[in-house]
């Protein structure tokens, strides 16, 4: 089968043949950031598969021994291996070590949705492959980590801007226990905050992993920052975590909910706004009270 594509950004048509590859020559790229999973996405496209074929062709390189190096396809490998496919095509390209990386990189940033951990770690091999090639990726210091001088090159196969690349290239410097909750997103901690806390010393960010699993608490981002504060001052100690972690936030405050139709029946007509209803509402509360206060003036 033929193959029509533009590679590494030349303005010319390459034509490249895929050839079938038995699977057990099929190897993971080392260190390979994006998790493959097999859930329910993987379950459909194994379904997909086994109906008909890959379509898609991997780009891999040759190895030493003999074998292959998936550049990208990890998820079409395992779901050709759930199929029980003995072969699956495959374009082979010739790559560097850095080249490989690049384009490992930029292909799997096409998903449609990615992990901050895997961000974090394939933009961060990116950098270091550029760095390898000669590229200009000099770094200076800034308040959230390191920034790109020549941010175009890092950024221009990303969605993401120079400065957040190294926002999420901070989230390695965090343990993995942390790191994960990260992923969770909603159920876990939040990327800004995220971000301060990898400045911590991996003794703290344990202290910290420890507090969040026992009291079910995540930091927020003042939080967040006054632990960094204080880690780089070098005053941040167990106590002090648990001080500020045991602090109550803003969003951590009990709401009180009263559902309008159950109140609306009972307030006088002249109140229609959501104003003028608080306002009836603490009235009505006050005037309790001070009936209740009477009443127990009265019993002494």
């Amino acid at each position: 089968m033929i193959y029509l594509s533009l590679l590494h950004g030349k303005d010319i048509l390459n034509i490249e043949k895929a050839i079938p590859i038995p699977i057990e020559k099929l190897f993971d790229f080392p260190n390979h950031p994006f998790k493959v999973n097999d859930d329910k996405e993987m379950e459909n496209m194994v379904e997909t598969v086994k109906q008909g074929g890959i379509i898609m062709p991997l780009i891999v390189r040759q190895r030493a021994d003999g074998n292959y190096e998936i550049i990208s396809g990890h998820r079409r490998k395992r779901a050709g291996q759930l199929a029980n496919l003995k072969e699956i095509p495959c374009i082979i390209r010739e790559l560097s070590d850095d080249e490989a990386i690049i384009e490992m990189v930029d292909s799997n940033l096409q998903r449609e949705r990615i992990l901050p951990s895997e961000k974090a770690f394939a933009y961060k091999m990116k950098l270091e492959a550029q760095k390898h090639q000669g590229q200009r990726t000099d770094l200076t210091s800034c308040q959230v980590g390191t920034k790109l001088r020549s941010d175009e090159k890092l950024a221009e196969n990303s969605e993401d801007s120079a400065r957040q690349i190294q926002r999420y290239i901070r989230l390695t410097e965090l343990i993995p226990e942390i790191l994960e909750l990260v992923d969770k997103e909603k159920d876990g901690i939040a990327f800004n905050p995220a971000v301060e806390i990898s400045y911590l010393k991996e003794d703290e960010q344990y202290v910290l992993m420890n507090f969040i699993q026992f009291n079910d608490a995540t930091p927020s981002m003042a939080q967040a920052k006054y632990l960094k504060k204080l880690s780089q001052e070098g005053r941040l100690t167990t106590e002090k975590i648990e001080e500020i972690m045991g602090e109550q936030k803003p969003n951590q405050i009990e709401k009180i909910k009263i559902k309008a139709d159950r109140i609306q029946k009972l307030l006088p007509k002249e109140v229609v706004t959501e104003q003028q209803t608080e306002e009836f509402i603490i009235k009505c509360i006050k005037e309790h009270n001070q009936r209740e206060e009477r009443k127990r003036e009265m019993s002494r």
